[in-house]
């Protein structure tokens, strides 16, 4: 997120025929589209995760009880216009069409939704029946739309996280549109890139303390994922988990997937597959290089902030779109989380 752009990273999971795959995002006017990589966010994964401390172990006189201090435990951590009807604008223009690594894309503006709709049915993107009201909604607030799918031929193996860029800082994640295809409950990780804190407006959220939790010595273990989900329940899995937020070099993500070989987690763009303006194309490590430009547009000078925020939101929550906001708490929250409590603790050995 910056005042400029925001930029919308999605890691998308597909099992099923490869052919029956469809993508379609609400967008505010034209976007930029991009390929991303797994690797950028078990990266960020990594240097985010709860990461959860043991209490110091229990000492005994004139011995040395072997326990395993500081284990850890990491919290769990989505081509053609419409015929014109009349002598009005057509119900459906195409704004810009683009072949994306594995992807065809296609950017569609209408103000019409069943219009919509038989356009995308009839180029290979079905909406479901119970989403066909959600678009309209979208439609008739002004959105247009972003409609993705994978080239013949590819397979999901060949599905890579794409990146999409839209100007200003806008930041909201189309909850209402990822309602289509999942079930009583659909897990979230959101890691938000910019240059503060950043926190749930329009939805309630809550945070993990150390002294919330319980260390089990007999099985090595914490009961956090139970507390989550104890808080979660309480807010009818309505609410979003604000795990960690700190302020983090770019060299701390940049450097595992640069470890990497570009051509391991990208793909090229060749040339002809640059947009409708044409193009010479992109390597796999130009295409890494543009994805990491555009997740630290700083450069890396200075740190940036990450905000870790996750929930596993019921069917019923994702009614509305998540608006983010800066938080009115700009300080850090670790991901570290010491337990002080504890049970079932070793008993000492008699002297």
């Amino acid at each position: 997120v910056t005042p400029q752009a925001t930029t919308l990273y999605d890691e998308i999971e597909y099992q099923g025929n490869p052919q029956s795959f469809a993508w379609v995002l609400p967008i505010r006017g034209p976007v930029t589209v991009g390929l991303s990589s797994d690797v950028v966010f078990s990266a960020l994964d990594a240097v985010t995760k709860a990461t959860i401390e043991s209490p110091t172990p229990p000492t005994c006189p004139s011995c040395s009880c072997a326990l395993n201090a500081g284990a850890t435990g990491g919290g769990s951590g989505s081509s053609s216009g419409g015929s014109s009807g009349g002598g009005g604008p057509p119900p459906v223009t195409v704004i810009s069409q683009q072949t994306v690594g594995p992807y065809e894309t296609v950017q569609l503006q209408s103000t019409d939704p069943t219009a919509l709709d038989n356009w995308l049915a009839s180029n290979g993107y079905a909406i479901p029946t119970d989403v066909q009201p959600v678009v309209a909604a979208y439609v008739n607030e002004g959105f247009d739309f972003l409609a993705l799918k994978l080239l013949p031929g590819q397979g999901v193996s060949a599905m890579r996280p794409v990146r999409v860029t839209s100007p200003g800082a806008s930041v909201s994640l189309p909850l209402r549109m990822v309602a289509a295809g999942t079930g009583a409950t659909v897990g979230i990780t959101l890691w938000v890139v910019g240059d503060g804190r950043y926190e749930p407006k329009n939805f309630q959220s809550f945070i993990i303390s150390g002294s919330d939790l319980t260390w089990d010595w007999s099985t090595q273990e914490s009961n956090y994922s139970t507390i989550r989900s104890q808080k979660e329940a309480a807010l009818n899995d309505a609410a979003w988990q604000i795990e960690s937020a700190l302020q983090l070099s770019p060299y701390q993500i940049e450097t595992p997937v640069l470890n990497d070989l570009a051509s391991l987690d990208y793909l090229p763009i060749p040339g002809s597959d640059a947009g409708a303006d044409g193009g010479a194309g992109e390597t796999a490590d130009e295409v890494r290089q543009d994805d990491l430009v555009t997740l630290f547009p700083g450069g890396d000078q200075g740190e940036v902030w990450v905000t870790r925020i996750r929930a596993d939101l019921a069917h019923s929550a994702l009614a509305n779109d998540l608006v983010l906001q800066p938080s009115a708490d700009q300080s850090q929250l670790s991901n570290f989380y010491y337990v002080t409590n504890s049970v079932n603790a070793p008993t000492c050995p008699a002297l």
